[in-house]
């Protein structure tokens, strides 16, 4: 089974950067789409941005053009830099990754990271 780990969330102000690691163990993300997703307790969990085995990506009207997913296939990772940020991009951010196969589908998902756009 594959473990996903998030990391480098924080507390940034308005207009700064932070990037969001996903780390995999147990499994290679090149062989899976990734998304990220975000969630607040008052609004639904939210598609943020997607990298899929081809390469291809997608990204939420909220945040395209601030944000860029990117995969470093020699550390295993999938980093979600986040530019520009706003208070409403405030929220808990999680990544998946997902795989079709043969014999059935494949899904995990990280703990979660916490991400505070505040001035």
């Amino acid at each position: 089974q594959v473990l996903l780990v998030e990391s480098g969330g924080g507390l940034v102000q308005p207009g700064g950067s932070l990037r969001l690691s996903c780390s995999a163990t147990g499994g290679h993300l090149i062989i899976y789409d990734v998304h990220w997703y975000r969630q607040t307790p008052t609004k639904d969990r939210e598609l943020v941005a997607t990298v899929t085995t081809n390469g291809s990506t997608n990204y939420s009207d909220s945040v395209k053009g601030r944000f860029i997913i990117s995969r470093d296939n020699r550390q295993n990772l999938v980093n979600l830099q986040m530019n520009n940020l706003k208070p409403q991009d405030t929220a808990t951010y999680q990544c998946h990754a997902h795989r079709s196969t043969f014999w059935g589908p494949h899904d995990y998902w990280g703990q979660g990271i916490q991400v505070t756009v505040s001035s």
